[in-house]
């Protein structure tokens, strides 16, 4: 058998840890994360006030924390290019091109989502 990992609330504890420390080095290490942090402290409550059901509130934070999420896997992609080498390399451009556009992706969505619901809030 080989070697078994934590298990129970050690396991979650430290996996709490570890993401705290994901949280923290992408606020240090990050401005566009930094960005959307601060987005998110005017586009939750927008999002609670703008969406007439549970579901449209939920849909608003969701794309949100999406942008979040993609965001932080593009930096995880971008640390480990970086960390394979400094020299130019075709497909660490592509890899870190790829994130960007994901992120790009979670953005128009985002954006799409925000629109609906506003056009049908208030018809603009």
């Amino acid at each position: 058998m080989g070697k078994q990992g934590k298990r129970g609330l050690r396991r979650i504890w430290d996996a709490a840890g570890y993401a705290a420390a994901g949280f923290a080095a992408a606020w240090r290490g990050e401005e566009a994360f930094r960005q959307e942090v601060l987005a998110g402290l005017v586009l939750v409550p927008a999002a609670l006030w703008l969406g007439q059901t549970g579901l449209e509130r939920l849909l608003l934070v969701a794309t949100w924390l999406l942008v979040m999420i993609v965001e932080i896997l593009n930096t995880a992609v971008e640390a480990t290019v970086d960390r394979i080498g400094d020299e130019k390399h075709p497909l660490s451009g592509q890899a870190k091109d790829l994130g960007s556009a994901a992120v790009f992706l979670s953005l128009v969505l985002t954006a799409l989502v925000w629109g609906t619901v506003a056009w049908q809030r208030f018809g603009v």
